[in-house]
């Protein structure tokens, strides 16, 4: 039985080193060590562990909802290669039996690179009679089972991949950690995928109704041209836009938004029933982490979600100082709070933020 002592993580094609800097850090806070395999704009890292078992237990120990680079995480063995073109399910029956068994569901998955576009047809094709044959083995259930283990096979070309599993509470729900959204049409800016990709990551979709429902007060910092008011607006909620730039005429046109032209830096809200506040402003990822803190230690919103635009080395040191920063602000007011963060699918040289505040 091959040994599965490796993590497998995708992440943005670009991002392999912040990703194995970060995954090296966390597996060494729990005094598990290995080393991080890193190919350049493959779009996917592998942390191999010294010592046999680690990997499984890193795997249960290590909340993925921490990692910010990594898109998703699962535990394998070595790459399987030269799978023989006329069956290449019996290897990886071999792999997964004693490992696994009554899994709730198959990914069959491939980097997100132009690479990995071409294997994706290929990938849709082996997925069923895959599927079909774990299940013969009752290596997978007939039907899908959201509580059980997934399996993982990640292709690195079309008789080459990883296999493995992940626990379906301590992963992304999403094939190959995407989720697939649609532009709107109308509206101002693609930027706005990036605030509705971070309410699907952030918020638990039981809690939409009560934390993003219509009627909420919400603050833009840097609205314009209206990306991120956008996704306020469709929800129905009241939006102070501040930007000294021009706003959507349409956005305008809802009676929901009320533009501000300041600095975002250097706008007081008047009002104090604010719930969410939301910033995608290009500047030092310090200044921002201080003007947030500034609005939490305030009380003047009750959630807020940010972006950290980041520099084009030790990207995840600077994070995770900003990160800390904000944190030990807030824990010296005795503010208690829920952090996350994650570089996003429609993110680019920038990790998307969420705070949230607790009241006991």
């Amino acid at each position: 039985m091959q040994k599965l002592n490796k993590i497998i993580l995708y992440c943005r094609s670009g991002f392999e080193k912040e990703c194995a800097a970060e995954i090296t850090d966390k597996a060494s806070q729990r005094e598990i060590y290995g080393f991080a395999k890193v190919k350049e704009n493959s779009g996917y890292v592998v942390f191999e562990c010294y010592q046999d078992n680690q990997a499984q237990t890193l795997l249960k120990t290590l909340s993925f909802r921490t990692l910010i680079f990594a898109r998703q995480m699962f535990v394998a063995g070595d790459l399987l290669t030269h799978l023989p073109l006329n069956d290449r399910i019996s290897p990886i029956i071999e792999v997964l039996s004693g490992c696994i068994d009554k899994a709730g569901d198959l990914r069959v998955e491939v980097a997100d690179t132009n690479e990995g576009k071409e294997l994706a047809g290929f990938c849709r094709k082996f997925t069923v009679p895959l599927r079909q044959a774990l299940r013969n083995e009752r290596i997978l259930l007939k039907v899908e089972n959201p509580s059980r283990p997934v399996i993982h096979l990640f292709f690195i070309n079309n008789n080459s991949c990883y296999v493995g599993y992940s626990y379906s509470q301590n992963n992304s729900p999403f094939y190959m950690g995407i989720p697939r959204l649609k532009f709107p049409a109308d509206a101002p800016s693609r930027s706005t995928l990036k605030l509705e990709e971070a309410f699907h990551i952030f918020i638990p979709y039981e809690e939409w109704d009560e934390r993003l429902k219509g009627g909420l007060n919400a603050v833009d910092l840097g609205a314009c041209p209206g990306g991120w008011t956008y996704q306020l607006v469709k929800r129905s909620m009241m939006v102070y836009a501040v930007d000294n730039g021009a706003m959507n005429e349409k956005l305008m046109e809802t009676g929901q938004v009320k533009h501000y032209r300041e600095d975002g830096f250097k706008f007081v809200p008047k009002k104090h029933n604010i719930y969410w506040l939301v910033c995608d402003m290009v500047e030092k990822p310090t200044k921002v982490t201080e003007l947030i803190a500034n609005w939490l230690i305030n009380g003047w919103c009750r959630e807020t979600i940010f972006n950290l635009k980041l520099p084009m080395k030790k990207r995840y040191e600077e994070v995770k100082q900003n990160l800390q920063l904000l944190n030990d602000e807030l824990n010296d007011k005795q503010i208690n709070v829920q952090i996350q963060a994650k570089q996003l699918y429609h993110d680019r040289e920038e990790v998307t933020v969420h705070v949230q505040r607790i009241w006991g």
